[in-house]
């Protein structure tokens, strides 16, 4: 009897959860209905820090070229076609910069936002695969916290936005993400197209100035939320803000460790006369 009253409050409880409360035009797509983000986040993580690492230990590293360069050009596509939609589709005239409430209606252009929104989530999603592939080909050195942290985090706040509220203040956020992701996959992009492009890669740590620049923007246009009232939800600047504030210390650490730092050591260790291809890569 107990066991029966427990399982029927906690099918209460997901119901409410997760049909209630979800928005009903996106509660029916692919990966939206149930909180399955959780579980691939979560195998995503143990790949990558314990089973691939496991798996590699004793074999060559993979040779990922034609993939990397095809997976890298389809991020950048894609990355294009979001900045676009949502400038387009929201930023160009209809969008107010200040506060923009959530048009839950079924119009053709609150259903295009959703749309936009739900791509983005996907493309967080296949984004899972840069780790993927460092560890496949054996570059470990590159799957530091801070890739772990953004690749984790991007794809379950994004679910959390398409399931409850797909549009609104929040996809600023998307839309300037859409763009540095231009950027830095054109730059993974020429990378992956073999060292004969690597003079045309000097602007490599500009790349994280602007992931910097990215998330002081984010900062001060959820921060608007704390001044106008249009309806959008203002508990959401007590996760927004914090946690823009942590990205951007651990790019902004990162840039000191890959670029102060790490130039200074290996001015060092050439005066010296030492030469071991101290770097640190980006992502």
């Amino acid at each position: 009897m107990a066991n029966g009253t427990v399982d029927k409050t906690f099918k209460g409880v997901y119901h409410f959860l997760f049909t209630e409360l979800g928005d009903p035009r996106t509660n029916d797509w692919f990966l939206v209905t149930h909180p399955v983000i959780f579980p691939i986040v979560g195998f995503y993580l143990y790949f990558v820090t314990k089973l691939g690492p496991r798996l590699m230990k004793d074999r060559p590293p993979f040779d990922f070229k034609l993939i990397l360069i095809l997976y890298n050009a389809f991020q950048v596509v894609l990355s294009i076609w979001l900045f676009w939609e949502a400038l387009e589709g929201a930023y160009w005239d209809k969008y107010s910069w200040k506060c923009e409430p959530v048009d839950f209606s079924w119009s053709p252009h609150a259903l295009r936002v959703a749309r936009g929104v739900y791509i983005f989530y996907l493309a967080k999603i296949s984004e899972l695969l840069d780790t993927v592939f460092f560890v496949l080909r054996k570059k470990n050195n590159q799957v530091s916290f801070l890739h772990l942290y953004h690749h984790a985090v991007m794809p379950m706040i994004s679910w959390g936005v398409v399931k409850y509220m797909p549009g609104g203040h929040a996809i600023f956020i998307g839309f300037i993400n859409s763009f540095v992701h231009i950027i830095m996959y054109t730059y993974y992009l020429l990378a992956a197209m073999g060292p004969q492009f690597q003079k045309y890669l000097w602007w490599k740590k500009h790349i994280t100035n602007l992931q910097m620049i990215q998330f002081c923007v984010a900062f001060l246009h959820s921060s608007q939320l704390l001044f106008y009232d249009c309806g959008y939800p203002r508990w959401s600047v007590f996760f927004t803000l914090p946690n823009a504030v942590f990205f951007y210390y651990l790019f902004d650490n990162f840039y000191k460790q890959a670029y102060k730092y790490g130039r200074r050591m290996e001015k060092n260790e050439k005066s010296n006369g030492i030469q071991n291809g101290y770097h640190i890569k980006t992502h």
